[in-house]
C-alpha cells in the first residue's frame, strides 16, 4: 500500500473529490467515477476500506488520479497524501460501511473521514451497492434514513438479487457527480 506518501500533499487547482472505494464486486470500474470526475474538473483522490483496497487496481488508481490510495492512518507527523477534501463520493457502497457510517462507528481510515466529513459539512454522496437480502434488515433502512438527517445525498442504485452479484453496467458511477453537482464550489 501506498499510504505514506514522501511528499506533502500537492495543491490541487481544481475542487478536491474523496472517492471512498467499499469491498464490492464492481469496486474495480471505480476508475469510472475517476475519469468522470476528471472529465469535470474535479482532482481525485481514494480512499478504501482495509477490505476494498484488495478489490481496486491500486497501481491503475494511482497512475489515474496522481496520488496514493489511502487506506490506513497515517502516522504522527507524516506529511497528508492527499489535500483536503471538499466533496466526497462513496461508491461503490456496502451494507458494512453504510450502517457502521450511520451508527458513528470510526473503526477504519474511510470510516473515519466519512464520520468527520459530517462534523465539517462537506457535501457527501453516496451510491449504496448491496443485494436484496441485505438491503430488507431493518439496520439498513435505518441508517439510510439517518444519513438522509445528516444531508448525506443518496443515489438511487436498486440493490441486487442475493448471490447473484449485481449488473455492473446498470451502476451509474457518475450519478455520484450529479448528486454533488449543486453543492460545486463556487466559480466551478
Amino acid at each position: 500500500m501506498s499510504d505514506h506518501a514522501s511528499q506533502p500533499a500537492q495543491q490541487s487547482k481544481n475542487p478536491f473529490l474523496y472517492v471512498v472505494v467499499c469491498a464490492s464486486g464492481i469496486a474495480g470500474e471505480v476508475g469510472k467515477l475517476i475519469t468522470a470526475a476528471q472529465e469535470a474538473n474535479w482532482d481525485v483522490g481514494v480512499v478504501a476500506t482495509p477490505q476494498g483496497f484488495g478489490f481496486i487496481d491500486a497501481e491503475a488508481v494511482e497512475a489515474q488520479t496522481g496520488y496514493p490510495i489511502r487506506s490506513a492512518w497515517r502516522a504522527p507527523g507524516d506529511p497528508r497524501p492527499l489535500p483536503p477534501a471538499d466533496a466526497i463520493a462513496v461508491a461503490p457502497a456496502t451494507f458494512n460501511t453504510i450502517n457502521k457510517w450511520a451508527a458513528g462507528i470510526s473503526d477504519t481510515l474511510a470510516l473515519g473521514i466519512l464520520c468527520e466529513a459530517y462534523g465539517f459539512g462537506i457535501p457527501t454522496a453516496v451510491l449504496p451497492y448491496l443485494n436484496a437480502a441485505q438491503a430488507a434488515h431493518p439496520a439498513y433502512r435505518q441508517s439510510l434514513d439517518r444519513l438522509r438527517d445528516m444531508g448525506i445525498l443518496i443515489g438511487t442504485h436498486e440493490p441486487h438479487r442475493p448471490k447473484a452479484g449485481g449488473e455492473a453496467s446498470l451502476f451509474r458511477w457518475e450519478e455520484a457527480l450529479e448528486l454533488l453537482a449543486p453543492g460545486r464550489p463556487a466559480g466551478q
